[in-house]
């Protein structure tokens, strides 16, 4: 007897339930715990998610047989095809594969519920700690987490392998095996297939008692969470330029911190943005903290990078890692004009609006300013500290070769010609 009421319960206010549906033993249950749980009790709208990798031809059949499991429960089933990119860990790059598809089923609210079990939380924590994991790869796997515009719940993760197998043997369950499970080359294969086996005939409870201890760890990662949000509450204010939409850190305050409360307070800031980089990549770190004051260092990391200007450190990812190029016409100033990965401009005043175009810098600009006369832009810029990996995609409105105006910032235009700027979102990669 499997009871997830109280699991199912706690998410009755989302607007959907998913449910990833591999055709497997785990999933398989869940999804009949489900279903049990929906017609017993008021649900939300509940759709099977599958997601087809392409990767062996023994999972072709897989669709259909997840279709006539749905249709027999009554339940609507998507099947959603994926390409895995090429790359060193297979494993890996279909996780990626499925958790991309899985964010685009869910509405804003909605909830997607998994089938890891307390066996898989075990071998996961064996499998990172011969990776070398810190606290942040050991700890358990969350019961609930943020997937895109929804949440990923696990109910399964007190429930052992062994009490799935009994159930769905008990209800007369049909299941698919994936016949890439048995090859014991892929790293969580040999553990489950070779060397828990072992554990369990010397420590019968090795499953649960090593579960159990990424649950300790993870209760210890929460408090060094609240320690990090600490840390950070103060460095994260002041930030110039909010008009950037760019996170940024104060340099200062994470300098007065020990380097364990950095690096802490640093993977908590990091963690909702990239996968972190592994303790060898750490000096990155050291690098970009410790170089001289008039430099600009870059740590680059796996979805993105931090750079250092004007004694702060910033986040940038997506269209901010490739400076735009390029010039535009401006043929009709009363509507925004779109730049090619630069977000979009618009313009207030400027009652002659004849002849206008926008461009980047290319160095050696002036520009009249009231009062001062004309000024080289570059000392304009260094002046009001617009940090130097913003300058090259600042857009300038020209009339022919003149310079009227730096978007959003006003001290830097003509008294009837303010440019505006909506920068390109800051997009994150997974985390």
């Amino acid at each position: 007897m499997i009871n997830l009421t109280r699991q199912f319960a706690r998410w009755l206010d989302a607007p959907a339930w998913h449910v990833a549906f591999s055709g497997g033993l785990d999933s398989t249950v869940l999804l009949h715990l489900l279903a049990d749980y929906a017609r017993n009790h008021p649900a939300p709208p509940l759709r099977a998610v599958h997601v087809h990798h392409g990767l062996q031809a023994a999972a072709d059949p897989w669709p259909a047989h997840c279709k006539t499991v749905c249709d027999a429960l009554g339940i609507e089933l998507d099947v959603v095809h994926v390409q895995v990119a090429p790359g060193a860990s297979l494993e890996q790059a279909a996780r990626d594969a499925r958790y991309t598809a899985f964010e685009k089923q869910l509405a804003p609210g909605a909830v997607l519920f998994t089938g890891q079990h307390r066996d898989d939380q075990a071998e996961t924590l064996l499998f990172r700690l011969l990776r070398g994991a810190g606290l942040r790869g050991l700890s358990a796997m969350p019961e609930a987490r943020s997937l895109g515009q929804g949440r990923l719940v696990r109910p399964l993760l007190k429930v052992s392998r062994e009490r799935l197998h009994a159930y769905a043997q008990s209800r007369g369950l049909v299941w698919v095996d994936d016949p890439s499970n048995t090859d014991t080359t892929f790293a969580r294969n040999f553990l489950r297939a070779e060397v828990f086996p072992l554990l369990r005939s010397r420590w019968p409870q090795a499953e649960g008692n090593l579960a159990r201890s990424a649950e300790h760890l993870g209760e210890a990662l929460g408090l060094l969470d609240e320690l990090a949000a600490t840390d950070l509450a103060s460095a994260c204010d002041n930030a110039p330029l909010p008009w950037l939409g760019l996170a940024s850190l104060d340099l200062a305050v994470l300098q007065a911190l020990s380097p364990a409360r950095q690096r802490n307070a640093l993977q908590y800031w990091l963690g909702r943005r990239t996968r972190l980089p592994d303790s060898r990549h750490w000096a990155g770190w050291d690098d970009l903290r410790d170089a001289a004051g008039d430099a600009c260092p870059i740590w680059r990391l796996t979805d993105g990078q931090l750079q250092r200007s004007h004694g702060r450190i910033w986040w940038l990812g997506g269209q901010w890692l490739k400076a735009p190029a390029g010039e535009w016409a401006w043929p009709n100033p009363s509507r925004p004009l779109s730049l090619p990965g630069n977000g979009q401009v618009w313009l207030e005043g400027c009652v002659d609006d004849a002849g206008l175009r926008i461009a980047y810098r290319q160095g050696g600009e002036v520009l009249e300013v009231s009062g001062r006369g004309r000024r080289d832009l570059k000392r304009l810029l260094n002046e009001l500290q617009v940090p130097h990996f913003v300058r090259p995609r600042l857009p300038l409105l020209y009339r022919g070769e003149q310079l009227l105006a730096v978007a959003n910032l006003p001290e830097l235009a003509l008294a009837d010609c303010q440019l505006h700027w909506q920068p390109p979102t800051n997009v994150q990669g997974l985390s």
